[in-house]
């Protein structure tokens, strides 16, 4: 092989012979024999093989120019066995000068390579997976220049394509290799939101099919290419400029974004793609697989993170390219929607008739997608580690969030027992419907109060038909998340009267803008914080920003027409906070009446106990409430000192244990001394078992979100609170850890439905 490779480098007309000889009639085989040996002429080389991998991991000579041929079909590497396994399992190029003496080689004697000792193997990557390796050899000792290297990945990025596309194999032969994962995986991850789902998978940041791979005019292609890439940048920047409205974004990540869209090396990888021959969408693709096998292997979290950027902005790219850079996406029927992690304005994207389920990589059990789901009545499935390199686009696939597990490609006995389940539960959901209007009385004639977390312009459609008997927490701040600028005063009226007016009488509490910390806008700047959980957020931003909270203080007065009126304030962690707020609001009452507006016929204003401060100055703060409710996402984190968000540590305390049940009863004790409203909207109280703790500490206000009321009535109907309160508040008392497996048993006992 000479000093510089192709005669011409990246020779269009190299490629083009390779595809047109794959698009000629006659057997697989010859397809193969003929592409090494154009390969083997035009990069000056000894031998030239491709090996590719079968559907049992094993890697399989295919075919050979300058190895004996009767090695083909016989020779064969174990998965990360000899050089060419040694390839697969890095998923990036080996360029070697004396081959024998790396301590990866393994001597196959059958295929008489023993004279050869430069080594060059570059992996055909498709998806970012390794599916085979083309190697080329010759005799003398020396190592290949970069600019060989990159000839010989080109050429492989084609040859994966044509493989993948069966352009080169027939049916039957594609069967046997492992073009992309294909067989019944099971994965074990954490329910974020409960149910069971069968469907196909669609990818959230689904890359956009290459219509061809090789350009006829490279030139054009590459100004194709540059304004697409500018067109990215100027995107990027206008974001980070807060003049845009990427949903959901933080700075931090658009920032990162901008470094990578502004990157010389992967502007200049996408170029000298584009004048190899290849088409502008091809380069992005070829350039998105090594990075995906490069990066997709790093035990560094940083690196991970980093190779979820660059995905993005590949996909950002290749709509660019596509010109559908606003264009969403149909979604099929059954659709399992497969992503990293999803901000909640993401999912309220999709068709919610056909979503069916959703499975992460990441995220926690309190994320707000997870809470978004829970709300849409959505299976939801997340921590499921490597998902998106274990899936293709269309696969069946099962969502399982009863155990908290995936099943893709499922067996048909997998199915047919998921069936069974998913019987199983419509016939429970029967059962539930039939107690809506029953009212939720325990056994021994405690009334429990049941409300519907809402925050969505969709929850309103269903309030009656869960049977709520109000909205114990509306989230205002799902508009700001969801919208492209911030939503001014008459579309934030506009809103509110309609959840009044859905409401039809029945009690709504609108929560505050909880802002800060996991919600971050585009259209408003925030400062990078260390501990975004404790920094600026909900009310500390609200007093911050006062006409940020007026306007909303406003529109909800407005909104009210002289109805009832609940506004509660999220985080308040001093009563000098809620002393403030609540000036607010009497003074947007005042400016009201003033104007000949009508003010509510009655003003409820309350805190959320989500500070474990505030836990002990209950008395100085109840006094100036009209009702409080507790916040026990927010509370059990501060309480325990682990990030909700962090799935390292969100799983390292049980809100069924006795610190966790003595603060809740503390703040219970100190409400029934004052005759304060008490109520829980936070997670515990939409699970039975949960919010069977809570109602044995003395809760009778229960907020959650629209799937739970039905089991959680369940729960009340068949419990004595009584005989449940002398239990849990036994349990309490003792050294544990955890107590849920001793309250599960003694729910048991009691015969109460959790």
């Amino acid at each position: 092989m000479g000093p510089t490779g192709l005669a011409v480098r990246g020779s269009r007309g190299l490629l083009k012979q390779i595809r047109e000889a794959m698009a000629g009639a006659g057997p697989a085989q010859a397809k193969l024999d003929m592409v090494v040996r154009i390969i083997a002429r035009s990069m000056v080389a000894e031998v030239c093989s491709i090996y590719l991998r079968r559907s049992h991991n094993d890697l399989e000579l295919f075919a050979t120019e300058g190895l004996a041929r009767e090695a083909v079909h016989v020779t064969r590497l174990k998965a990360g066995e000899g050089l060419v396994g040694e390839i697969v399992r890095q998923g990036r190029p080996l360029n070697l000068s004396d081959a024998p003496n790396h301590p990866a080689f393994a001597y196959r004697p059958e295929t008489g390579e023993d004279p050869y000792h430069a080594f060059l193997g570059v992996p055909l990557l498709r998806g970012g997976r390794a599916i085979g390796v083309l190697v080329v050899q010759n005799a003398t000792t020396r190592t290949y220049s970069e600019e060989e290297v990159e000839d010989l990945q080109i050429i492989a990025m084609v040859l994966a394509e044509l493989v993948g596309s069966g352009d080169i194999l027939g049916e039957a032969e594609l069967r046997d290799v492992e073009i992309a994962p294909h067989r019944p995986e099971r994965l074990k991850g954490a329910k974020f939101a409960d149910g069971l789902a069968f469907g196909v998978a669609v990818l959230h940041e689904q890359p956009v099919a290459v219509g061809h791979l090789l350009s006829e005019d490279p030139v054009a292609e590459e100004a194709r290419l540059k304004t697409a890439i500018a067109a990215l940048q100027s995107q990027i920047d206008h974001l980070l400029e807060g003049e845009g409205g990427l949903i959901g974004a933080s700075y931090e990540v658009l920032e990162t974004y901008r470094m990578f869209a502004h990157d010389r090396g992967w502007n200049r990888s996408l170029e000298e793609a584009v004048r190899s021959g290849l088409s502008a969408e091809a380069a992005v693709e070829r350039v998105r697989s090594e990075h995906r096998a490069r990066l997709g292997k790093a035990k560094d979290p940083y690196l991970r993170e980093r190779l979820h950027d660059l995905e993005d902005l590949n996909d950002r790219l290749l709509r660019h390219l596509a010109g559908d850079v606003d264009v969403k996406r149909e979604l099929p029927h059954d659709a399992i929607l497969i992503a990293r992690n999803l901000g909640p304005a993401d999912l309220l994207e999709y068709d919610r008739t056909r979503l069916k389920g959703i499975l992460l990589e990441e995220g926690s059990t309190a994320s707000h997608a997870a809470i978004v789901a829970r709300a849409l009545d959505i299976p939801c499935v997340g921590r499921l580690a490597s998902l998106r390199d274990r899936i293709n686009q269309g696969d069946p696939v099962i969502v399982d969030a009863e155990s908290g597990e995936a099943f893709l490609r499922p067996r048909p006995d997998v199915i047919k027992a998921l069936n069974a389940r998913l019987e199983v539960r419509t016939q429970r959901k029967a059962e539930f419907a039939k107690l809506r209007d029953t009212p939720a009385f325990t056994r021994d004639g405690h009334k429990v109060t049941l409300l519907m977390n809402a925050g969505l312009a969709m929850d309103l459609d269903i309030l009656r038909e869960t049977g709520a008997e109000g909205i114990g927490l509306f989230r205002t701040e799902f508009q700001f998340m969801v919208a492209e600028e911030l939503p001014r005063l008459e579309a934030q009226t506009a809103l509110y009267q309609k959840v009044f007016d859905a409401a039809d009488g029945l009690p709504v509490t609108f929560r505050t803008l909880d802002l800060g910390g996991d919600k971050l806008l585009p259209y408003m700047e925030a400062e990078r914080e260390e501990n975004p959980a404790l920094g600026w957020r909900a009310v500390r931003m609200g007093l911050d920003r006062p006409a940020l909270l007026k306007m909303q203080l406003r529109a909800l007065i407005w909104a009210s027409k002289g109805r009832p009126l609940r506004i509660m304030f999220p985080l308040v962690a001093s009563v000098d906070e809620f002393r403030a707020a609540r000036a607010m609001v009497d003074n947007e009452v005042s400016w009201a009446l003033r104007r000949g507006r009508p003010a509510p016929s009655r003003l409820d204003v309350g805190a959320m106990i989500e500070a474990p401060s505030l836990v002990w100055h209950l008395d100085a703060l109840l006094p100036m409430t009209d009702f409080v409710s507790v916040g026990t996402n927010d509370l059990m984190q501060y309480l325990f000192a682990a990030d909700r968000g962090n799935p390292r540590v969100a799983d390292r305390y049980d809100p069924l244990s006795p610190p966790a049940l003595r603060a809740l009863k503390m703040i219970q004790s100190a409400c029934a001394e004052t005759g304060t409203p008490v109520s829980v909207c936070g997670e515990m109280a939409g699970r039975p078992l949960e919010a069977f703790a809570l109602t044995a500490l003395g809760f009778d206000r229960l907020s959650m979100p629209p799937a739970g009321i039905g089991p959680v009535k369940q729960m009340v109907l068949s419990c004595d609170r009584e005989a449940a309160s002398r239990g849990v508040n036994a349990l309490i008392k003792g050294a544990a850890g955890s107590i849920r497996n001793e309250i599960e048993t003694l729910a048991r006992k009691l015969y109460v439905a959790v």
